[in-house]
């Protein structure tokens, strides 16, 4: 019996769809399609979207709507509020998503592990005990074990009682 990994949200990775430029830059520029893009929040500030390609279910970023790879340049507001948001983020995960815990770091230009190193952005990833297994370091596979598209939802839900502007 041959297994089958399926990863529907992977779809437009492989059809080709690619954003000219900064995508994170483009996520900041097209407010009227959040909900296809996967935005949680925004304002003035930043924005919180999604990881398309997520370590476990729940995880997304905080960006700055400020183009910059230089987290030492970033505004004091800024991160600042990049920083508030966080721990928000952290609390909602905990208590509204039951996380047992989580890990948030950057990784700042592409020798630090940026994916995306030209815009820099929080990583706010839910994890729980023994969530983790020999796959990802044996076949290089992500197991995702819920529905992209639900944890969204669910997550944007619990962002009103979390995060207030």
């Amino acid at each position: 019996m041959k297994d089958i990994l399926y990863a529907p949200w992977r779809s437009e990775y492989v059809s080709g769809k690619h954003v000219e430029g900064c995508v994170f830059c483009h996520i900041s520029s097209h407010e009227a399609d959040d909900g296809d893009l996967h935005v949680l929040y925004r304002d003035e500030h930043c924005f919180m979207v999604m990881n398309k390609y997520p370590y476990t279910p729940g995880h997304f970023m905080i960006i700055p709507h400020l183009h910059t790879d230089k987290l030492e340049e970033l505004p004091s507001e800024t991160w600042l509020h990049v920083s508030d948001l966080a721990q928000k983020s952290v609390r909602l995960l905990k208590e509204g998503f039951k996380a047992h815990g989580v890990n948030i770091g950057m990784n700042l230009g592409e020798s630090g592990g940026a994916g995306i190193a030209e815009h820099i952005h929080l990583h706010i990833v839910p994890r729980w005990h023994k969530d983790t297994n020999f796959i990802t370091s044996i076949a290089n596979t992500r197991v995702y074990s819920t529905d992209f598209e639900k944890i969204y939802q669910r997550i944007k839900e619990l962002i009103p009682t979390y995060i207030k502007k």
